[in-house]
């Protein structure tokens, strides 16, 4: 098998699969040791071709494959794209355009939550995938045969699965909701890793404005941290030793080296003088500039068992349109649903209302119930209730 190392082989591939109306594309990449991921190897399909690239090979520039991501008359299709994109990104700052994941055309269409692509392909075409090589080092080299053959195939079954989905996405007068979810996969800021947000990955184990502005301090300097020297933020520091150090809010070296969660002799080191002037950063902000506790939302009496309720909605919707509960709605988004009929909440607007957001508010209003028939759950128009103290005052 010809695995491409040089750019005018390069060059020549990107080419011929321009001419065709989409291209299915994968990844392989390592990213155990360092913040940004590795990219290993690239795969890529048109309808009667197939190539593999070494993106590790001497002198290789991948801009030919930048160009055909950027191709706006190529449809570009991977499955759960997040993690392929976000290395397109931050290789070729450039997001893919035209889009489709097949992991979300596949809710869409019925086939569960978020299934894998080995069950995909499974159960459009019935071919087993030997998954065996999933884990294994990308980045050795030579490339065994084995891992061609596993890397090819995620491209080449990705085009039966692209073909089947699009055809049942039209049947059914959804493609456009796919459409609808690939604006987030295409968001720059779905990728951007903005250090000054990083502390909203952490647990809020906070309980005062002072320790979350040391909190957010040193979540910002970690990283920047991980991302100039390109490690794991855990290998700058943990996450218990931010917390640790949002809570004691050490001023010199001696009282950061009786940290519990600081290595012995860390305070000794370059990061720890970092750190200390994160937390005196902290420490200098006057009162009325502190950072403010974010208050947990107050449910509204009865909230929780209208939750209930739209779980069971939900449940019903999906199954009796064969789409995955988890594309029309969030419990984020019926929490905020049973508190405000006016949320702003994704399962209120577009396809999602009309397929559950009107009905979920009906529910609320009473005008429609939730009943056990023949053996299963229906929604029941409600014929409103003469109040019979009014018929008997008549």
């Amino acid at each position: 098998m010809h695995v491409i190392t040089k750019t005018k082989d390069l060059a020549a591939a990107c080419q011929r699969l321009a001419e065709n109306d989409y291209v299915t594309v994968d990844t392989e990449f390592l990213r155990e040791t360092t913040f940004w991921p590795k990219l290993c190897v690239i795969q890529m399909a048109g309808p009667d071709m197939a190539f593999i690239v070494d993106a590790l090979a001497e002198g290789l520039d991948l801009k030919p494959f930048f160009e055909l991501m950027h191709d706006s008359n190529v449809t570009k299709v991977f499955h759960a794209a997040r993690q392929d994109i976000e290395i397109i990104y931050h290789l070729g700052k450039l997001i893919p355009a035209p889009l489709f994941d097949t992991q979300v055309a596949a809710m869409v269409c019925g086939f569960g939550d978020s299934i894998s692509y080995d069950q995909l392909i499974y159960k459009v075409t019935g071919a087993r995938i030997d998954k065996s090589s999933r884990f294994t080092d990308w980045a050795r080299r030579p490339l065994t045969n084995k891992q061609l053959d596993y890397a090819l195939a995620d491209v080449t079954h990705l085009r039966d699965a692209y073909q089947f989905l699009k055809a049942n996405l039209a049947e059914q007068n959804r493609s456009h909701w796919v459409r609808d979810e690939m604006e987030v996969l295409s968001s720059v800021g779905t990728y951007r890793t903005d250090p000054d947000l990083a502390w909203k990955r952490l647990k809020l184990r906070v309980r005062k404005p002072i320790e979350l502005a040391v909190m957010m301090e040193l979540a910002a300097w970690r990283e920047r941290e991980a991302q100039s020297r390109n490690v794991p933020r855990n290998r700058v520091i943990k996450d218990d030793a931010i917390y640790e150090l949002a809570a004691q809010q050490p001023k010199d070296a001696e009282a950061l080296g009786r940290l519990r969660t600081i290595p012995r002799g860390f305070e000794r080191s370059r990061s720890a003088d970092d750190i200390l002037k994160a937390v005196k950063r902290a420490l200098d902000l006057p009162k009325d500039t502190l950072p403010k506790l974010p208050k947990g939302r107050q449910a509204p009496d009865g909230s929780a068992a209208a939750v209930d309720l739209l779980k069971v909605l939900l449940k019903l919707i999906s199954e009796a349109n064969g789409v995955a509960a988890k594309v029309i709605a969030t419990v984020d988004d019926l929490e905020k649903i049973a508190a405000d009929d006016q949320a702003d909440v994704p399962a209120l607007k577009g396809w999602r209302r009309e397929l559950f957001g009107e009905t979920a508010l009906k529910l609320k209003r009473g005008e429609v119930a939730l009943a056990f028939q023949d053996r299963q759950i229906v929604a029941l128009d409600q014929v409103p209730d003469v109040n019979p103290k009014t018929q008997a005052a008549e």
